[in-house]
């Protein structure tokens, strides 16, 4: 069934095939035919201060063992494709930078970033050997422009890691928690990190089922 919002296209590759994937008490959960992302219309978007709310009840703290180990999914991997003191950012840090010091304990040189904590457009005209986004793609507003900047800030050869929970299929979907915070607005399949390395030039492995590497050609 074809939608009828005011602005029927996917946020990420613009195609305006699209489907009702699904349907909760909250929000309609379209699906886009050719990139396969999910996405909720801006209509259900938080405000910017609500938004901030449910980011200042996150209690991320970089002596959090826990928390370390649960990053470690994604910096483990990560650590074995790169050398020692190259240029890196963690992009979508949030209120307390754990991934950057792990890294940085490595003899990484890191730079941070986020919309709300760390808003430091600098980052933007500068190059890197690596960029991390940590439990980040889900939010984002703008997912073709954000995933075009960050793949023009990586040199050649260099490799983003992104965690983040896959889209299995419409029954999980609809038990999933991931979809029970509203600030997931963009869900990604295998199918749309597919489309992301094809577009991008990008070699891309999945190391476990929410943790991707991508390396730019």
């Amino acid at each position: 069934m074809k939608t009828n919002f005011d602005e029927p296209h996917c946020p990420l590759c613009s195609s305006e095939d699209l489907i009702s994937f699904y349907e909760d008490k909250n929000r309609i959960y379209l699906r886009c035919f050719y990139c396969k992302l999910v996405f909720v219309h801006k209509c259900y978007w938080l405000s910017a201060k609500n938004e901030r709310a449910i980011y200042d009840l996150h209690e991320n703290d970089a002596q959090d063992q826990g928390y370390r180990q649960f990053l470690s999914r994604l910096s483990t991997p990560l650590l074995e494709k790169l050398d020692s003191k190259q240029k890196g950012l963690d992009f979508g840090c949030g209120s307390g930078p754990t991934l950057s010091v792990m890294l940085e304990e490595q003899g990484q040189q890191m730079d941070l970033y986020d919309p709300v904590y760390y808003n430091d457009p600098s980052v933007f005209y500068k190059n890197y050997d690596f960029i991390c986004a940590t439990e980040v793609v889900e939010h984002m507003h703008d997912p073709n422009r954000e995933f075009a900047a960050l793949f023009k800030m990586l040199n050649r050869g260099g490799w983003l890691g992104i965690m983040t929970k896959l889209v299995i299929d419409e029954h999980a979907f609809s038990q999933w928690h991931y979809i029970r915070d509203m600030t997931h607005i963009c869900f990604y399949s295998q199918r749309t990190f597919e489309y992301l390395a094809q577009r991008f030039n990008a070699e891309l492995d999945f190391v476990a089922t929410d943790v991707i590497l991508l390396n730019k050609k």
